[in-house]
């Protein structure tokens, strides 16, 4: 399996637009953080780890030139916005499959109310086959994923495993019987978005405190704001198996 980057920042990226802070002020490209997403890839299957506003950039940067499928975490404008960018990939490959939480699936209907029309359709508009993700496994081509659910302060988010590979993001609270799930897994991700306290994503110290749960061979950082500080800086400072991630990383499992 491949899991690639292809964004580690907050919702409003790195840079910040006009801010004159240090860390948007860096010439170092790990600095640089489109909004989060992952391309996750096994066999000869693809799919994609929610779809912000960077979407068709991120799928341009990466090459890719096909999906099988947009698996979403919650519904959030930094993990949904790019929706409409599917349509390249409908016009070659047809339906898009859609996965998420019921719940996602309304808003993504409200928002995108003329993907998801039966009636009159614009004709230029892509069509998605929706997936409702319950909290118990579910199938992707051949390989089973197991939601984990938690909160995004009081909003209920899903993160993912994929075999050894497990990917949270916007992650505050996780219960033990939710951690269960994901415990000794070769790969964590997990969000960290500053080290000051947030009231709905994991700081560096809470995020740190979750690996140590889990206990992954290896762990990636991930939904980082300017605020957690230079990427060259931080990462001195994390246990050995700790990493930040970086737009464009990619990694094999």
């Amino acid at each position: 399996m491949k899991v690639t980057f292809l964004g580690t920042g907050t919702s409003q990226g790195i840079p910040i637009i006009g801010s004159k802070h240090p860390v948007c002020l860096s010439a170092n490209s790990k600095d640089k953080r489109l909004r989060v997403s992952v391309l996750v890839a096994w066999d000869n299957y693809t799919y994609v780890i929610d779809c912000g506003p960077d979407f068709r950039y991120q799928m341009l940067r990466a090459e890719c030139d096909r999906i099988d499928g947009i698996v979403f975490t919650h519904e959030h404008s930094d993990h949904v916005l790019g929706l409409d960018d599917i349509r390249p990939f409908y016009f070659k490959q047809g339906n898009i499959p859609i996965y998420a939480h019921k719940r996602v699936l309304k808003s993504l209907r409200k928002r995108f109310d003329y993907i998801f029309a039966t009636k009159n359709k614009y004709p230029g508009a892509p069509t998605v086959i929706t997936n409702r993700v319950k909290n118990k496994s579910f199938k992707l081509k051949n390989m089973k994923v197991m939601p984990v659910n938690g909160l995004h302060d009081e909003l209920q988010v899903f993160g993912y495993r994929f075999n050894d590979f497990a990917y949270l993001t916007d992650m505050k609270t996780v219960s033990d019987k939710e951690i269960e799930k994901i415990i000794g897994v070769k790969v964590l991700v997990i969000n960290a978005l500053r080290i000051d306290s947030h009231r709905s994503h994991f700081n560096l110290e809470e995020a740190l405190q979750f690996i140590d749960k889990v206990k992954p061979k290896k762990a990636y950082l991930t939904h980082i704001s300017h605020l957690l500080g230079f990427h060259e800086e931080v990462e001195k400072t994390l246990p050995e198996n700790v990493f930040l991630a970086y737009d464009g990383l990619e990694i094999t499992i």
